[in-house]
């Protein structure tokens, strides 16, 4: 079975060259996105979200994250400790949202 199923993959590899398809695959050329970020999280959950970003969609959990990081690139950017402590104001907030976002998500995702 395992031999038959890797003819069939080659057959259609084959085939999809000959005719073209391809020969100017999307994104040629380009480097991959960066989703380092994503290391630690399951198989099931990337691929969630990276359909779901495709289609212009991200869990709350995913723009909060992107918020946090923004206000930890603000704090480190800081020059007076009035502005640091606002940052560090906005990230404990942001942590905190994350933490909630994050908790919801897996209260929802379990069996």
């Amino acid at each position: 079975m395992d031999r038959a199923f890797n003819q069939l993959i080659e057959r259609q590899i084959r085939k999809a060259i000959a005719e073209g398809q391809l020969d100017s695959p999307e994104g040629a050329g380009k480097p991959l996105p960066d989703r380092s970020g994503m290391a630690h999280v399951d198989m099931a959950t990337q691929v969630a979200a990276r359909i779901m970003a495709e289609a212009g969609a991200l869990p709350e959990e995913f723009k909060l994250k992107k918020l946090l990081e923004a206000a930890k690139a603000t704090w480190r950017a800081a020059e007076s400790e009035e502005a640091r402590h606002v940052a560090m104001a906005l990230i404990e907030d942001l942590e905190q949202r994350y933490a909630i976002a994050v908790e919801a998500r897996r209260k929802f995702m379990a069996p």
